[in-house]
């Protein structure tokens, strides 16, 4: 078996994957902050890591899969206010919205999912060991922050130098006055007038949000733990400052691999509501399925930068469809049943792209031809070829999460589409009138009928249990 490599952000290179413990890998990634909807970066995050988890658990290993909930922050007591609603009214909405969008996508929940409320105690612990350190002091207005220059290596996994950093920012970083370097970041707020706080032995407040990190991956990892994950946009500062007060609060090495999911462009722009290209989710749920959002997703190496477009996902709903009907003409013929063993040679070839850092784009090319092997199989009627094929097939798409719905009612969805003008009962005996028409041999109106439903977006399939129909692609 080939070594399994993946890009570690802080050695900026491919490296050989060694979990600490054999047989087992400890993950923590960076979660949402629930004032709004997930948008469609989030879903890259969720996907990514969700198909990265179920392809490490398919080769053996056991995955403690940890992904956190910021559930106090300067958005959300904003968001709060402008709504007149509770915080905690406010994130319980947000964090079951979460949920049914990671469940449509086809995500397996993680093993746990803590919230940073309840992890004040563990952060003030942490907050209390830096200050007892001197890696940590407390400004006279009760803010508490992290000394940056006490920390030797602070910048190596964003590359920055900290005097670079300094000399470059010097016109420009807004100098707090309690602040004795201008890069020293906030490791607990003193409460402002009408905010949440908790109190603590600086005073009432409420941690910062790098903190909050560092105090759940630890209290659920550990202090040293295999990799951390997150979008592309918390490398810097978010991750170098985890780093920096989670090892000076331990002593030990915090994380062994840093892994970063790159950036979702829509139409050639990044994101922005100000640009008016801010999607969430939902509303693309709403003009696709979410089955197909997932497959664009997983096309694309998890690194890379991605462009999202009504285009791209057209292109990837008629990609993942070639599966679905594939499935569906095994199915007519011999059935559902999966009981052949999967084609080794096609199986080690897959593995060998996701284990040279999770190379989906050249995994699916092994599942394109195994959906190829299979139709012609099945067209060749070698049974046992098919079933063969079909095993593999079923197998490969189940690592990556696709295929995970029944097949008529993924090629049936109205996802997006305009309307069918006919009822699934309409359907059904325009069917009957055909199949009598053919009896009759009045081939000329059999043809008609099929060419009126395919005027009104339904395909007919004709198959050895009868004919069955489908949406137009």
């Amino acid at each position: 078996m080939q070594p399994f490599v993946l890009y570690n952000s802080e050695q900026r290179k491919k490296v050989e994957f060694v979990p600490r413990k054999e047989g087992q890998i400890d993950m923590y990634v960076c979660g949402m902050t629930v004032y709004d909807y997930c948008h469609i970066g989030h879903a890259r995050v969720m996907v990514a890591f969700d198909y990265i988890v179920r392809f490490l658990r398919s080769q053996g290993w056991k995955v403690r899969y940890i992904r956190n909930i910021t559930d106090i922050d300067d958005k959300i007591i904003k968001r709060a206010k402008e709504n007149n609603e509770s915080i905690q009214q406010l994130t319980a909405r947000f964090i079951q919205a979460m949920n049914e969008d990671s469940a449509n996508l086809g995500c397996v929940a993680p093993d746990e999912e803590p919230r940073a409320t309840d992890y004040i105690d563990q952060m003030q612990s942490m907050i209390g060991d830096l200050v007892e350190k001197d890696a940590a002091y407390a400004a006279k207005n009760g803010d508490v922050y992290f000394r940056v220059e006490n920390f030797d290596r602070y910048g190596r996994l964003s590359g920055r130098k900290l005097d670079d950093m300094q000399a470059g920012a010097s016109d420009r970083v807004d100098v707090e006055v309690d602040k004795k370097h201008p890069f020293d970041f906030v490791l607990w707020k003193h409460a402002k007038e009408n905010e949440p706080f908790w109190p603590s032995p600086w005073g009432k407040g409420r941690p910062g949000w790098h903190i909050e990190c560092s105090a759940m991956s630890t209290c659920c990892l550990g202090n040293h733990f295999d990799i951390h994950g997150g979008g592309s946009d918390l490398l810097f500062p978010h991750h170098e400052n985890e780093i920096a007060q989670s090892e000076a609060a331990t002593g030990e090495q915090y994380v062994n691999y840093w892994m970063h999911v790159g950036f979702i462009n829509v139409d050639g722009e990044k994101m922005s509501k100000s640009l008016g290209n801010f999607f969430t989710i939902r509303d693309v749920m709403d003009k696709f399925h979410p089955e197909v959002i997932r497959y664009f997703i997983v096309s694309s190496h998890y690194r890379s930068p991605v462009n999202f477009s009504d285009v791209a996902l057209k292109e990837a709903k008629t990609a993942l469809s070639r599966f679905y009907h594939a499935f569906k003409a095994y199915q007519q013929v011999y059935g559902e049943e999966v009981t052949t063993q999967v084609d080794q040679a096609l199986l080690e070839r897959f593995n060998s792209a996701m284990r040279d850092d999770f190379n989906t784009a050249e995994a699916l090319a092994v599942l394109f031809e195994v959906s190829k092997e299979l139709n012609r199989a099945i067209k060749e009627q070698a049974a046992d070829q098919a079933a063969s094929y079909y095993a593999t097939l079923r197998h490969l798409t189940d690592i990556l999460g696709l295929v995970q719905h029944p097949v008529d009612e993924f090629l049936k969805s109205d996802i997006g589409q305009t309307a069918l003008a006919l009822s699934e009962d309409d359907i059904a005996d325009l069917i009957q009138q055909r199949q009598d028409a053919k009896k009759a041999k009045d081939f000329a109106k059999a043809d008609e009928i099929r060419q009126s439903l395919l005027a009104q977006g339904v395909v007919l399939e004709d198959t050895r249990q009868g004919t069955v129909w489908r949406r137009a692609d």
